[in-house]
């Protein structure tokens, strides 16, 4: 057993939980674990007790693999914390400190650590970008951000945005419709049969966007080659961009002759250049004041990050009652 001093990083998602170690000695870590299952979510938004039964044993899990050692602060970047995160920052500082021991605690929404893996602590803009879509930017002194409402309001631009559009592309050609993609219809058909049974199989579902995203690759395959799927993308480029541009903070914000920075992560980047082209086309129209740098790291990486600077008090991110809190001991 050792007495060495760890720090954990939490992502929790629509997917699961990813937990990872963070420590002076990168050699010394195990890999990551995660769980197959979402935290549940209640009449009081997250449940922060079903969060603590799937977080604690992996933690332990961890340290077991680790050989020992004790946790000295966690950061958890979690879906839905800025509008369902009340019980999880009423109920986890007592908790954690109690079965982890952990004094420190950061307590994020997702897209904070997305931003904090992608730049760190460096002012600029993050689009964050899967089955929904968020931009989120700072310029040190506060968050700002644009979508993230879910498929029904927003996400504009995000993978079940972009699965939605050439599912409508391709019943369009199914109908005789203007606008219809024989491309997308014949795509449609080989992975959900008849499209006279699409809306029977999509209605029922409770995870209606994750199955629009599932075709928005098979826009990005048909692009190439098919002018309606090609627009598709263009348009989603269009609302990444102008999200990107609604957050990112002016110049004169930054000071010091410094260029705010923009990055771009999540799995929907992953379809490749039908998508990435016009979006960094688009970012380069409306921000010509910004520099457009790959992402250093995930989100998992990023709570990592804010996980050691709250154990070192050095977190220069800016506090915000619902995008990011910090508790440690005095606090109780």
């Amino acid at each position: 057993m050792t007495d060495t001093s760890w720090v954990l990083g939490v992502d929790s998602g629509g997917s699961g939980m990813r937990v990872a170690l963070g420590g002076p000695e990168q050699s010394g870590r195990p890999a990551p674990v995660s769980s197959k299952e979402a935290v549940r979510t209640g009449a009081r938004g997250i449940d922060a007790g079903h969060f603590v039964e799937q977080l604690v044993p992996m933690a332990e899990e961890l340290l077991e693999k680790a050989g020992g050692g004790r946790i000295t602060a966690v950061a958890i970047g979690a879906a839905g914390m800025a509008t369902l995160g009340d019980d999880l920052r009423a109920e986890l500082p007592a908790a954690l400190r109690q079965t982890l021991g952990a004094g420190h605690l950061a307590l994020a929404a997702d897209a904070v650590t997305a931003y904090a893996g992608a730049l760190g602590d460096r002012p600029g803009a993050v689009v964050a970008a899967g089955t929904g879509m968020i931009a989120i930017g700072t310029d040190l002194t506060a968050w700002h951000r644009a979508d993230g409402w879910g498929h029904l309001l927003g996400d504009c631009g995000g993978g079940a945005w972009i699965g939605r559009a050439g599912l409508d592309a391709a019943m369009r050609a199914f109908d005789g419709r203007r606008g219809g993609s024989k491309a997308l219809l014949a795509r449609a058909e080989e992975l959900f049969g008849p499209v006279s049974g699409l809306p029977g199989q999509l209605y029922p579902r409770t995870d209606r966007p994750a199955m629009l995203a599932s075709f928005a690759p098979e826009v990005a395959r048909c692009a190439p080659d098919d002018p309606v799927s090609d627009a598709i993308l263009r348009d989603a480029a269009r609302h990444i961009a102008e999200a990107a541009a609604a957050v990112c903070p002016a110049p004169d914000a930054v000071g010091r002759g410094e260029r705010p920075e923009v990055a771009l992560t999540g799995g929907l980047f992953k379809m490749g250049e039908a998508l990435l082209r016009p979006v960094q086309a688009g970012l380069a129209g409306c921000l010509r004041h910004v520099r457009v740098v790959e992402a250093a790291g995930d989100p998992l990486d990023g709570a990592l990050r804010m996980a050691a600077d709250v154990a070192m008090n050095r977190l220069r991110l800016p506090l915000d009652p619902h995008m990011l809190t910090v508790h440690t001991e005095c606090d109780s």
